[in-house]
């Protein structure tokens, strides 16, 4: 076995928000944290990085927190928490909020302009699928196919790629946050769901020569275009949960397996992300699945991974970070 140094992203939430925590994690070998901007307001973000700094000021200099934007994402508004069911007939509306039962909300009208009747629609990760049955400018009526637990601000996948739909660009939300983090030194920023090249390069302009700025490969259009998206980006990552809401879990593993072929050729550091640890979110141990796939990751050329729930909601957050560091230095 070689020895190996890479990076560990951790993701910060509910279940991992005390500043013990954060002393542990990065002790566990942690270099930098993650916020889904897409989960918070602008002023629980803001609290957030206040924290932290304060954190990195008093006792770990030199550590990073990366701002995950929505990009051009499709996702769930607010709505109250609730459990589909197969067969169960629900209602998406182009609106931020809703409150009536069998309601989702979408402020999205390029998301409606792409789904057409009998589109199959993946929510929360493919966790749940819906048939559209009806459609129309501001409305669908879809039936649960796959039934689960749903929550607000979730994503929403077409199972197909709508490049020709979607608005590619940072929403107002994004812009906002950026404009209010950008003189913060130790803020660094993620993409989500780039289309290629052309859109990464319009995002480098946009944030200027300076800010360190990582690509988030979600599309099958963005693994075709790694080269001209690596010209504009610091970093790569790639995520298999919507990656895989997208391809579907057979052509998203093959997906896979040839970015990590291509590994050796990267012209920047790529970190693994996506259920990397997923079995920890709820289990004090790994499966030995998980552990075998992360150093065959690491192995192949990975320069490190990024853990999401196993930390930001799991019940055992620093465990994962040892576990994720277990082939470390």
């Amino acid at each position: 076995m070689n020895c190996m140094s890479y990076e560990i992203v951790a993701t910060l939430g509910p279940g991992a928000q005390s500043v013990s925590i954060w002393e542990q994690m990065v002790a566990a070998g942690v270099s930098a944290f993650r916020l889904n901007t897409s989960h918070l307001s602008l002023a629980q973000t803001l609290a957030w990085l206040e924290r932290l700094q304060s954190f990195f000021a008093a006792q770990r200099p030199g550590l990073a927190v990366v701002l995950d934007l929505q990009g051009s994402k499709w996702r769930l508004g607010d709505f109250p928490a609730c459990e589909l069911r197969q067969g169960q007939v629900v209602q998406l509306i182009l609106a931020a909020a809703a409150e009536e039962p069998d309601v989702l909300p979408l402020p999205h009208a390029d998301f409606f302009r792409a789904a057409l009747p009998g589109a199959r629609l993946s929510l929360n990760d493919a966790k749940v699928y819906l048939q559209v049955e009806q459609a129309q400018a501001d409305r669908l009526l879809a039936r649960v196919i796959q039934g689960g637990a749903l929550g607000p601000r979730k994503g929403i996948t077409l199972a197909e790629d709508h490049s020709a739909y979607r608005l590619e660009a940072l929403n107002a939300r994004d812009s906002e946050i950026f404009a209010a983090t950008r003189s913060l030194g130790f803020v660094r920023y993620a993409i989500s769901y780039l289309k290629d090249g052309v859109e990464m390069e319009r995002y480098r302009q946009l944030f200027g020569p300076s800010v360190f700025l990582i690509a988030k490969l979600e599309r099958q259009s963005a693994l075709e275009s790694v080269s001209q998206i690596a010209a504009f980006a610091d970093q790569l990552w790639l995520c298999r949960g919507d990656l895989g809401a997208e391809l579907g879990a057979k052509a998203m593993a093959q997906a896979v397996y040839r970015f990590g072929q291509a590994l050796p050729n990267c012209p920047r550091t790529a970190l693994l992300a996506g259920q990397v640890l997923e079995h920890m979110t709820d289990h004090p141990t790994p499966t030995r699945s998980e552990v075998c796939f992360l150093h065959d990751a690491l192995q192949a050329g990975y320069g490190g991974v990024v853990l999401s729930d196993e930390t930001a909601l799991g019940r055992y957050p620093v465990e994962a970070c040892q576990v994720a560091a277990m082939f470390n230095n």
